[in-house]
C-alpha cells in the first residue's frame, strides 16, 4: 500500500518494506540526462546513416526513400529501445536513472523482467502525448504511487535508491562478527523466507537508515526463530542475513 511519497509492502511473513517513491521532479532530471546521451547517439547514427547513404544513392534513384525510412525506424529503435536495454540489463536502471539515483521495480517490490521494461517503454510514446510528456504527467499527478502509463502497464513504480555511502556509517566493521553459518541453514527456510532475505539485501541501499534497521530486525528474528540462532548469535543482523543467503547461494551452485 502506498502511504505519502513512500510505498509500503507487506510480505507474506509480516514483514514490511518501504521504498521512497520518485517526484515528478527527480525522474524529469533522469530523462533529461538520459535524452542528452539519446542525443548525442542519434547524431553518431545520424553521420554514419549520412555517410553510407551517399554512395548508395549513386546506385539507386529510389533510395531516398529508403534512406528516409530507415532513419526513422533507427531513431525510434533508439528512442524506446534505449530505455527498454538500460532497464533489462541494468536491472530498472537507465544511465540518468542511476545518476540520480532511481531505478524501476515491480510494485511488489521485486526486480522487473525484461518483459516490464520493454512493455512500460513501448507506452513511452503515449506518456508523450500530445508533446513532452503532458499525459505522463497528468498521469502521474493523479497516481499516488506517482505512474506513468507505462508504469500501470507493466505493474511497476519508479523509487530512489540512496547511495550506499550514505548509510555505511551504521553498519561499521566494530560489530561482533556472526558466527559461521552452519551446514544446512537455507535448507531450513522456506522458498518465500529466502526470497524475503534476498529482496531485502538487493533493496537495502534504497532505504533510509533507520528503516533499515528495523526491516533487518524483524527479518533477522524471524529467521533467526526459524534456524534457532539466538540474538546474542547474531549481533550484527544484517551480516547474519548475508551468511544465511550466502550458504543459499553456495547449495544451489553445487548441490
Amino acid at each position: 500500500m502506498p502511504s505519502l511519497d513512500k510505498l509500503t509492502i507487506e510480505t507474506p511473513e509480516q514483514t514490511h518494506l518501504e521504498f521512497p517513491l520518485a517526484g515528478i521532479g527527480s525522474r524529469f532530471l533522469a530523462i533529461a540526462l538520459d535524452t542528452l546521451v539519446q542525443v548525442a547517439a542519434m547524431w553518431v547514427v545520424g553521420i554514419v546513416l549520412i555517410a553510407l547513404a551517399i554512395p548508395f544513392s549513386l546506385w539507386f534513384k529510389s533510395s531516398g526513400l529508403w534512406a528516409m525510412a530507415i532513419v526513422v525506424f533507427v531513431f525510434f529503435a533508439i528512442y524506446v529501445g534505449y530505455f527498454a536495454f538500460f532497464e533489462a540489463v541494468w536491472n530498472g536502471q537507465t544511465p540518468g536513472k542511476r545518476w540520480t539515483h532511481l531505478r524501476v521495480i515491480k510494485d511488489s517490490g521485486r526486480p522487473i523482467s525484461a518483459y516490464d521494461a520493454i512493455l512500460r517503454n513501448l507506452l513511452r510514446t503515449a506518456d508523450w502525448l500530445p508533446t513532452l510528456y503532458a499525459a505522463g504527467i497528468v498521469t502521474m499527478m493523479v497516481s499516488r504511487e506517482n505512474r506513468r502509463l507505462g508504469d500501470f502497464a507493466a505493474g511497476t513504480v519508479v523509487v530512489h535508491e540512496k547511495p550506499l555511502e550514505a548509510v555505511a556509517s551504521i553498519w561499521n566493521a566494530s560489530a561482533t562478527p556472526t558466527h559461521a553459518a552452519p551446514f544446512g541453514w537455507s535448507a531450513q527456510l522456506n522458498m518465500d523466507e529466502l526470497q524475503l532475505i534476498e529482496m531485502f539485501l538487493e533493496r537495502r541501499a534504497s532505504l533510509e537508515p533507520d528503516v533499515r534497521w528495523s526491516m533487518a530486525r524483524q527479518i533477522a528474528d524471524r529467521v533467526g526463530g526459524r534456524l534457532g540462532v539466538p540474538a546474542e548469535a547474531r549481533p550484527d543482523t544484517e551480516k547474519f542475513l548475508e551468511a544465511v543467503a550466502q550458504q543459499r547461494r553456495a547449495s544451489a551452485r553445487f548441490g
